[in-house]
Parts: C-alpha cells; structure tokens; sequence
C-alpha cells in the first residue's frame, strides 16, 4: 500500500491523464488515482479537482455525480485541495460564464470574462482567450510556493478569470490587460488558474509541493 494516495476527481472535464502522470513524475511513491468514485476519493490523502471547457458545463456534471456536496465535504475534512484551471473557478460563488453560472460557493469571489476589447498598457489588442506563459507574482509566502521563484512564468488557457472577494486568501496574481487573481489560498484549500501539469519546472515544483503539503500554512 503506497503511503500517500492521491486522487483526481474525474468528472469528465479535465485534463487528467496529464496530471497524473505530471503527479506520477513528481512522486513516484505515490498511488495516484483518477477516480469518480466517491469512496475512492474520500480514501485519498490529497485530492486535485481540475476542469476544462464550458463552466456551465463542469457544474452540470458536477451536480450529476453528486460533486457538488463531495467536494466541500473533502474540504472541510482537512485534506489538502488542488484546484486547478477551471476546477477553481468552480471553487467561486459566481461566473459570468455562459449568462451567469452558480458555482460551489468554497471560496469568496467572482469569474469575470476578459472581454473582447482587452489592450495592453502600450494599447496593443490582447487576445482572448488568454494562452500561453505569464509570470505569476506571488503575494505571500505559502508551502506551495516552496523551491519556486517569485516572477515564475506558468501555462494559461482562459477566456475568464477570478476576482477574489477576500484579498487575504490571495497568493498568486498576474497580468494581461488587468491585473488577475491565480492562486487562492484558504487554509487546507489551494487553487490555481494556470496549469501546473503544462508549466514545466515551475509546474511540477508545485505539484510535488502539493503531495508533500499537510494542508497547514
């Protein structure tokens, strides 16, 4: 029996044949689990909740398998929670996503759209949806952060992002046309805009840093 399981919540909206082997690469002692079942997951000692596409979507699914109330109930056991890309938007009370989503209300804030009529401080138009590298400044230290420089560049693909309601739970912020909310912390909860499991270096470092993380700042 491994000493640490981790599972990856599949709910048929994320990436997470590469988590898992981005997790696998990082701590190959580790039982990484990619799992629907609420037994298996409420079994593992961390859990990574990911998401892409659509918000409304993700919550759609969510709702059916009954995430909606697995996911804050593993919150609140203490385990320590990785949020990733649109798995902490779903994190938030509210998304502008398709008309105006409810979301699961774990952490305070808003998921607004970029807009299509984004420019940088020079004017240049910026695309939507934001993709590719941007540097992430973190606010705060935190044990997720470990071994990882402030300023280090991580893997985007978003067309909205979060604007957190309580700035203390802010770690991570980055720009592109305005300034936005990447890395959220509250106490055994951690959640991310970028992709760590694409972001190289910087990526794995913080996806090591989660396996090894009590859920304690």
């Amino acid at each position: 029996m491994a000493s640490n399981r981790v599972a990856v919540i599949d709910y048929g909206m994320g990436n997470l044949h590469s988590v898992a082997s981005a997790l696998e690469h990082v701590a190959p002692d580790a039982e990484v689990l990619i799992s629907a079942d609420k037994k298996v997951i409420e079994s593992a000692d961390h859990v990574i909740f990911p998401g892409v596409g659509a918000i409304r979507d993700c919550m759609a699914e969510i709702r059916r398998l009954g995430f909606d109330q697995l996911v804050p109930e593993i919150i609140a056991s203490g385990k320590p929670v990785l949020g990733i890309c649109v798995g902490m938007q779903a994190l938030m009370q509210h998304s502008e996503e398709n008309g105006g989503i409810e979301c699961l209300s774990q952490l305070e804030g808003q998921v607004k759209f970029f807009g299509q009529d984004l420019h940088d401080e020079q004017g240049t138009h910026l695309k939507v949806p934001h993709m590719g590298w941007n540097q992430v400044g973190q606010l705060r230290d935190h044990p997720m952060w470990q071994g990882i420089e402030d300023g280090s560049r991580f893997y985007f693909v978003h067309s909205y992002y979060v604007s957190a309601e309580r700035q203390d739970e802010v770690v991570g912020r980055c720009h592109y046309g305005v300034d936005f909310d990447v890395a959220l912390s509250h106490n055994n909860l951690f959640a991310v805009q970028f992709h760590p499991e694409k972001s190289h270096t910087a990526g794995l470092q913080l996806l090591k840093n989660f396996v090894g993380w009590n859920g304690r700042v």
